[in-house]
């Protein structure tokens, strides 16, 4: 029985232990930034085409003052920091024949400027980019034959590439699926299925299932780290589920998702956003052997709306005549949709006449800083002392005020620098950053110090380093939070502006 003298005892040894514990930590609160700066694979990017039959090399020192600099690219109004280059291959003079050695080579190259550039390469190859009109059913009068190469061609060329790739992976942010069709949009196509009125006005399960044989082609020429962006969203229903698949097919859930599976590195670029009610045709069912093709607006959207949330999404805009829908707020809901979305970055310099109308408008700055993620520091609370070889408990409070989460694979590390010494210890976090999605984030983890640290005073930082070891140590990769006073340039390290003793 315990009587009222134990109680007192008790409830006093728990207040101790209490104001002990409170008094063994300490709370940080952060300040927001509002700076526009350069963070990795998200943003605006730069467009740069080049040919097979005239190969014009990256070269690195632009690259270099692209990502650094504020530059205004092509009729653009507004200037942007840029780690992201879009880089468009046609493969105009390999129709019919392998990649030359030649060609492979200066691809190659073009990979190490870019990792000399500290930017990451958004990748399609296509085999034309040029139309020509003629008596054709075509309402666009686009007409055939449109250019693009057979499946098997297409094959041997993935074939070639794959070796590149791999090497390369580190530099790649995402590759899109290209290949089939002008301009590499899976569209006016010579042997996979014409949906056009030149064609059988829709896409046949043959179809569908030499394009799906590309389409799986491409994610095994990547290593699983990476991902493939296709034009429509129709076009990954159709891999996921086979050619019969309803545009009410389920779309990607949590369980699934950064799983490495074919069906989680699917994601979607969209080459005319908000350029009409179903953006020219993206949200659209092309139908198959027993269904006809018909408009899919409202449920595509919402299946794209879902399934974004774990890939990358980007793409360009490419007409003004649905303004004022594409504006800012309140007239338009350009912002809307790309939260919505979860865009993680537009081409700069296409379509300008869209684009500096949301410069014009107000909201520029908000789409460039809140394009991808954009993760701000709110509160921490850490210990104030912690023993070599023992576990211990912090807690961070954030935002990811992006419209969209990191999508490709990086640790986060938590770093602990001698005050005196400058000798750092690293410690792998559990958390998973692709999962810090738009919105309020609570993190909270128990690490492990090593038994070998020696006692002292350590500054407390966090390192979002690139999963690829032969980048992971450059800042240029690293992810920079929007605060004050927490960014190292020269380390890629967001100090969490804590001392924290180390003791035996």
């Amino acid at each position: 029985m315990i009587t009222f003298s134990k109680f007192i005892l008790i409830f006093g040894l728990f207040l101790n232990v209490v104001c002990c514990a409170n008094a063994q930590r300490a709370d940080v609160t952060y300040e927001e930034s509002d700076e526009d700066f350069p963070n990795p694979e998200r943003g605006f990017y730069i467009p740069l085409d080049t040919h097979g039959g005239n190969f014009v090399p990256l070269n690195s020192e632009k690259l270099i003052s692209d990502r650094i600099e504020l530059k205004k690219h092509g009729s653009a109004r507004y200037a942007v920091y840029s780690t992201l280059l879009y880089r468009g291959y046609v493969l105009d003079s390999f129709v019919n024949k392998p990649l030359s050695e030649s060609f492979l080579t200066n691809l190659d190259n073009d990979f190490k400027a870019v990792r000399d550039a500290g930017i990451k390469m958004i990748l399609r190859f296509a085999y034309t980019n040029k139309t020509h009109s003629g008596n054709c059913r075509d309402k666009e009068k686009i007409c055939p034959p449109y250019g693009d190469a057979s499946k098997q061609v297409m094959l041997n060329h993935i074939a070639q590439l794959k070796p590149i790739f791999r090497k390369n992976a580190d530099v790649i942010a995402v590759l899109q699926e290209g290949f089939i069709g002008i301009w590499g949009e899976n569209y006016y196509t010579d042997y996979f299925g014409d949906p056009s009125d030149n064609g059988a006005g829709k896409i046949n399960d043959e179809n569908w299932h030499d394009r799906n044989d590309i389409l799986k082609a491409l994610l095994d020429a990547l290593p699983k780290e990476r991902m493939v962006q296709v034009r429509t969203p129709q076009i990954k229903q159709k891999f996921v589920y086979g050619p019969q698949a309803a545009v009410d097919s389920k779309p990607a859930t949590d369980k699934i998702a950064f799983d490495f599976s074919d069906r989680s590195r699917i994601s979607f670029h969209n080459d005319c956003f908000l350029a009409s009610i179903d953006d020219y045709g993206t949200y659209f069912d092309y139908g198959s052997s027993a269904t006809p093709k018909q408009s899919a607006n409202e449920v595509l959207r919402k299946y794209v709306e879902a399934d974004s949330r774990f890939g990358p999404v980007g793409g360009e805009t490419c007409d003004d005549a649905f303004s004022p829908a594409n504006d800012c707020a309140p007239a338009g809901h350009a912002e809307e949709e790309m939260r919505a979305m979860h865009y993680s970055f537009l081409n700069t310099a296409y379509n300008n006449t869209v684009n500096n109308d949301w410069d014009s408008l107000g909201c520029m700055n908000s789409i460039k800083k809140n394009l991808g993620y954009r993760f701000v520091l709110r509160k921490g609370n850490f210990p104030k002392e912690i023993k070599a070889g023992k576990q211990f408990m912090f807690s961070i409070d954030l935002e990811n005020k992006g419209y969209a989460s990191p999508f490709n694979p990086r640790p986060l590390i938590f770093v602990l620098r001698n005050q005196q010494t400058g000798k750092e210890y690293f410690i792998s976090c559990k958390t998973d950053v692709r999962r810090w999605f738009s919105g309020k984030i609570n993190w909270r983890e128990t690490l492990r110090l090593p038994s070998d640290i020696i006692p002292g005073q350590y500054k407390l930082l966090l390192h979002f380093a690139d999963a690829s070891a032969s980048v992971s140590k450059r800042p240029e990769y690293a992810i920079r939070l929007a605060n004050k006073n927490v960014w190292e340039e020269k380390t890629g390290f967001n100090y969490l502006n804590f001392i924290i003793k180390v003791s035996r």
